[in-house]
């Protein structure tokens, strides 16, 4: 092998190894049929495995190699902004049998996809998804114009194992939050200006009472504050992961 030759085969083999991940944090509930496995990817993404299922939320290529990961039986996107939407990533994480659930925005994007609305609900593959509200009432673009209008968006809560998982999309402390019923884990968001400052956090979180409470999608938000903020709330666990 000539001199050029092995240069370009170590340029390659350096080349893979700059593209490969760091580990991911997860976590692990107990589960009917099985542990269910969250797979933290960073900022609205996250995996869920149970017994082989996989199940991914707004998966998005910035945050993780999606060539790497396997195959999705069910994806779920609340909204179709490019931090939440990403059909790189779909692509490759689908094959012909992976399930797509997503708003209607978002369906000329994502072929394929099937389109479920705020109130709807639907049984994909044993899991069961319901869609609710996902909206701004405070925080605007400009005056009248909110970050996320009434009706554009997901939020979902998944029903796997026996556990109600809750990914709440971008949104505020809605009324909604009040009647989502018994909910095991919850994802909510925390990011200036787009949902939630701490305060309107911690007081979806009382009003919603999960087991373990997980902020996301929080960006520069001190999420030490978002603990301090619910230190005396019994029954809720906060866990902070690497959600940025």
């Amino acid at each position: 092998m000539n001199r050029l030759a092995i240069f370009i085969t170590v340029l390659l083999v350096s080349t893979d190894v700059s593209f490969s991940q760091a580990p991911f944090e997860k976590d692990r509930h107990a589960a009917s049929g099985g542990n269910v496995e969250m797979t933290f990817l960073g900022h609205g993404s996250v995996m869920l495995e149970q017994a082989g299922k996989i199940v991914y939320v707004d998966p998005v290529s910035r945050y993780a190699d999606f060539t790497q990961f396997p195959k999705a039986d069910l994806i779920l996107v609340t909204h179709d902004h490019g931090d939440h939407l990403d059909s790189l990533a779909i692509a490759r994480l689908r094959n012909e049998t992976t399930a797509i659930l997503l708003t209607e925005a978002c369906l000329p994007l994502i072929p394929g996809g099937e389109v479920i609305r705020n109130g709807e609900s639907k049984v994909v593959k044993g899991v069961r998804v319901e869609a609710v509200p996902a909206y701004n009432l405070v925080h605007m673009r400009s005056p009248g114009r909110p970050y996320h209008p009434k009706g554009a968006g997901n939020g979902y809560i998944i029903g796997i194992g026996g556990l109600r998982i809750y990914f709440a999309g971008d949104t505020e402390n809605i009324p909604e939050m009040s009647n989502l019923g018994t909910i095991d884990h919850a994802f909510l968001p925390v990011n200036l200006p787009y949902t939630m400052t701490p305060e309107m956090v911690a007081e979806a979180v009382k009003r919603i009472k999960p087991k373990v409470f997980y902020p996301y999608h929080f960006g520069n938000t001190d999420t030490d504050k978002i603990v301090n903020l619910l230190a005396g709330e019994r029954g809720t666990e906060v866990r902070v992961r690497k959600m940025k």
